[in-house]
């Protein structure tokens, strides 16, 4: 099967002559066994509503079959999921390596909670390659962290040399891999063991729930996130199962729309004299295009674009005259947004010295050429405040 078809076929009922076309949502704590023996192998089946109901499962194979994985758990948020796959893999006195251009929650997570618990982190450059990783590795090491494209500045890593480091030191290789949602972007195929994504984007699409799914490449990665999950006591309800597995229905026609109007945006404000360079991997000029053409089959909407130096004023004057992009934190819904993010306060291994603020853009479903009316609104309006 292709995506497009495995979006639409995977996680459906088919258990009885007749069945709804999508799987309902079955909201439940407790299961009754019709019998002991029943009860006895109820460790193989549906057991507790925190463990997941058929619900769940749906989504878990709809997400498994995307990912090109063996088993997918799910978990509350994109967070959650990134981090109780990083403390499946570790314990005290143990190292990880962490992309410096993660996540900043997750890296906070790192800094905070794991090094309290006696866990090191050591922040590694994005663009780093086999032997730069290699050198960076030790005895203790027990996993390497990457997202790719990084969610600010969109760095692409180059997730084979990655992994063979990690097999070479036999540490386990976690991709946040959100922005390619399994569509555009097949980490366990290029040889990751952990794909994680914030399933609050483009998986459920409609910016109405939170979610997280890990999806693991084999049976013994998936049972150690399986035990992480179930002793954090982790729980997803059915409704954002639902939610998110009806989102899922129409991930490639949504990403390609996003694709498509984040291209045309992208060409659009090349031609601007207000901004300095683009931050897109599908970009020729951008220094992850070659490795981006390599391994990912598309580009989402999600890219970045750095202003020339510009007051303060004048920036809150761009920001102020938006209509259409929206002021907020997340991306992956049909709205277009747009914010201003500020790199150089997340780096350690590496630095961000642009001297204009970057702009982080996610291209919604809207007409594209009331995007570009929308942004040109807001760039008049910045010249009117340098005036």
């Amino acid at each position: 099967m292709k995506d497009k078809t495995r979006l639409v076929a995977a996680g459906r009922p088919h258990h009885r002559p007749a069945h709804p076309v999508n799987t309902p949502v079955e909201r439940a704590s407790t299961y009754l066994f019709p019998s002991y023996d029943d009860y006895l192998e109820g460790a193989k089946a549906i057991t507790y509503g925190r463990l997941g109901t058929p619900t769940h499962r749906a989504l878990e194979d709809a997400v498994t079959a995307l990912e090109g994985g063996y088993e997918t758990r799910l978990a509350p948020s994109g967070l959650q999921a990134c981090n109780a796959a990083i403390l499946a893999f570790v314990a005290a006195g143990d190292h990880i390596l962490m992309t410096d251009a993660a996540y900043d929650p997750t890296r906070k997570f790192c800094e905070k909670f794991l090094k309290r618990f006696g866990v090191e982190t050591t922040f590694y450059d994005p663009v780093a390659g086999k032997d730069d990783i290699a050198a960076l590795m030790r005895p203790n090491t027990k996993l390497i962290f990457a997202e790719s494209p990084g969610s600010l500045t969109f760095e692409v890593q180059d997730l084979p040399a990655l992994a063979q480091a990690a097999q070479e030191a036999r540490a386990k290789l976690i991709v946040d891999n959100t922005w390619g949602a399994g569509y555009f972007y097949k980490p366990i195929v290029l040889g990751a063991d952990v794909s994680i994504q914030a399933g609050t984007k483009y998986l459920a699409g409609h910016a109405d729930c939170l979610i997280g799914t890990i999806t693991s490449a084999d049976e013994q990665t998936a049972q150690k996130i399986y035990y992480a999950l179930l002793q954090l006591g982790s729980n997803v309800s059915a409704d954002d199962a639902f939610m998110t597995l009806r989102g899922m229905r129409t991930l490639s026609t949504r990403l390609d729309r996003h694709q498509d109007n984040a291209n045309e945006l992208v060409k659009w404000l090349g031609k601007r004299s207000e901004l300095a360079r683009i931050l897109h991997p599908a970009v020729k000029t951008c220094p992850g295009h070659a490795l981006w053409k390599r391994d990912f089959t598309g580009a989402s909407g999600l890219f970045g674009a750095v202003l020339k130096p510009a007051p303060l004023p004048a920036l809150k004057a761009f920001f102020n005259a938006f209509k259409l992009f929206g002021i907020g934190f997340s991306w992956g819904g049909f709205e277009s947004l747009c914010l201003h993010v500020r790199p150089e306060q997340y780096r350690t291994a590496t630095s961000w010295s642009e001297e204009g603020a970057v702009l982080r853009f996610h291209a919604g479903l809207e007409d594209i050429d009331d995007l570009k009316a929308d942004l040109d609104r807001a760039f008049a309006a910045m010249a009117s405040a340098l005036k």
